[in-house]
């Protein structure tokens, strides 16, 4: 789950007022990524001859049929049984009362360690989206409460590290209660209020704690290659827009040497990039610092100035497990 903002800020925009301290990149290691794929109709090359476009999708179709067919499928995931750790009660906007168990986990990854001020500093800038919390939201169970009315309940689990550090700390505790929050709101098409939340004091949480599945990273799809002498081509990688959270990444390779498409072989996963120009020409393997959707990715190869356009579709900064 990526920081919101805008409910956060109003419930505390006047307890940090200090100079922002540089922060580290975050990016692109924490929190869940999907398992590398590699999409049937990728690559759609713009090419002198119409003969050589169609050889080339033939050939990536072919590719990508042989790589998927002998690899498990990249959503695979595994169950888990949360542990309870508090228990708040709060309404929707049309009156419905719920509950939230937060529950920890040490099967969730951990959201990078910031301090109070860099978290602050990240709340106010254009980069808020760009902070991952990794959190499972489960489904919503029916429950009673204790006047023996019914009501609803949502399990939200994090890493247990982070819930025993937000334990401590009211500030970034305030900060997860917002995000998960909205998390449930987007996810179940509902209208939380993100003021009138009360912790219980002496319920750990509501009804009965259920497993959860989640996701897991499969065995990757791109596969390592001996070293060999293949070269590694020149590239630029450029956000669009470049002045917040882009829409799309678009990666331009040059690649001199190679002839024809039919020795080209490009693979996409949700933050790498795997490419091979036969034979032994060129290896590019880089990672990219957002969740792109490789499905929604195209290629195209300029056969006379060699330059091969990748255009990647960003994943919204609402990212829900």
């Amino acid at each position: 789950m990526r920081a919101g903002k805008q409910g956060f800020t109003e419930r505390w925009s006047s307890t940090y007022n200090s100079d922002c301290p540089k922060l580290q990149d975050s990016s692109g290691t924490n929190g869940f990524s999907m398992a590398s794929v590699t999409d049937k109709s990728l690559l759609s090359a713009e090419l002198q001859g119409g003969q050589e476009e169609e050889e080339f999708s033939r050939l990536l179709l072919q590719a990508a049929q042989n790589i998927q067919g002998s690899m498990p499928s990249p959503t695979e995931s595994k169950p888990i049984r949360p542990l309870p750790g508090f228990c708040l009660k709060t309404h929707t906007s049309s009156g419905e009362k719920i509950f939230v168990n937060i529950c920890r986990s040490p099967h969730i990854p951990s959201p990078p360690d910031l301090t109070n001020e860099e978290l602050a500093c990240l709340i106010e800038s254009e980069n808020a989206s760009t902070f991952r919390v990794p959190m499972s939201l489960g489904e919503p169970h029916a429950e009673v409460d204790k006047s023996g009315n019914g009501c609803t309940a949502y399990d939200v689990t994090i890493n247990t590290n982070f819930f025993n550090k937000m334990e401590s700390n009211q500030f970034l505790k305030e900060f997860f209660l917002t995000i998960a929050m909205e998390g449930l709101s987007e996810k179940y098409k509902m209208d939380i209020s993100n003021q009138d939340w009360r912790i219980l004091k002496n319920r750990k949480f509501m009804g009965s704690i259920s497993e959860q599945n989640i996701r897991t990273k499969s065995k990757p799809i791109i596969q390592e290659i001996q070293s060999s002498s293949a070269a590694a081509p020149e590239f630029t990688i450029v956000a669009e827009p470049s002045t917040s959270h882009p829409n799309r990444l678009v990666a331009k390779i040059s690649l001199p040497e190679m002839v024809s498409v039919r020795n080209l072989e490009l693979d996409l996963g949700e933050d790498r990039i795997v490419l091979r120009g036969h034979p032994e020409l060129y290896h590019l393997d880089i990672f990219i610092p957002y969740s792109i959707v490789p499905e929604e990715s195209r290629a195209q190869f300029h056969k006379e100035t060699k330059i091969l356009t990748v255009l990647m579709p960003v994943q919204h900064p609402l990212l829900l497990l």
